[in-house]
């Protein structure tokens, strides 16, 4: 298959470099990443040519090898997903909500996108520690208990399959893919005005660092994680 017509997820589990062309370029390869890359190009008006010269380079580039979660069990996985995307989302989200207050309290009478990026920040991030929440005290164990390190497998569930709290999780994923964007569109691309104080420019880089470590996370999830533990569940004898 050309890589235009190869879906950017499957680009992204192919050649983990080019995650960092994706990020650069604002195309989404986690949510919205069964798009085949030329229709994700054409999306976003960027020239397909430049952009598989540009993932060529990424891939050649000398220097750290991206660690291939594909070949990693899956409760190494599950441990990755919650020590650092899970412990970045509860550090940070509060950092966000404060500077969000100071910029809005001085700012939001003449830009009227901040109370609307705050109206919807405060919700997704209550919704996203429920989410995280649900993940470690119920999904991750099952998903670890699938491929355990002491080889015993001990899948216990009162779901009746992992397909059905998977299928939950990514209807949320979708959802705060959505708030992110809307986040994203409102803020000009979390671009500042010329004018705007430290503060304010230091939101819009954190709205900026957040959204890139979250598409990290959800592809980790969506991509692998999820795919390989509904793979795995259907090997074992009922």
């Amino acid at each position: 298959m050309a890589i235009a017509e190869t879906t950017v997820r499957e680009i992204a589990l192919e050649q983990p470099a080019s995650i960092r062309v994706f990020e650069q370029l604002g195309i989404d390869y986690c949510c919205g990443g069964r798009k085949p890359l030329a229709q994700a190009c054409a999306e976003h008006a960027l020239n397909l040519d430049h952009v598989l010269q540009t993932i060529a380079e990424a891939s050649a580039e000398n220097g750290e090898v991206p660690r291939n979660w594909e070949d990693e069990s899956l409760s190494a996985l599950c441990r990755h997903i919650a020590a650092r995307h899970h412990g970045y989302i509860r550090s940070e989200l509060p950092r966000l909500e404060m500077l969000m207050q100071k910029v809005v309290s001085r700012h939001g009478n003449t830009q009227p996108e901040l109370a609307a990026i705050q109206s919807i920040l405060l919700p997704f991030g209550r919704e996203l520690l429920e989410h995280l929440d649900k993940e470690e005290m119920v999904l991750f164990p099952y998903i670890s208990n699938l491929q355990p390190e002491d080889g015993i497998c001990r899948p216990l569930g009162c779901f009746g399959s992992v397909r059905h709290p998977i299928e939950r999780m990514m209807a949320e994923h979708d959802g705060a893919g959505e708030a992110m964007a809307r986040m994203r569109e409102l803020s000009s691309g979390f671009t500042a005005p010329d004018w705007a104080c430290p503060t304010y420019r230091g939101l819009y880089q954190a709205l900026r660092e957040f959204e890139r470590d979250l598409h990290q996370h959800v592809h980790l999830e969506n991509n692998i994680l999820f795919p390989r533990a509904i793979q795995l569940e259907q090997t074992i004898p009922e």
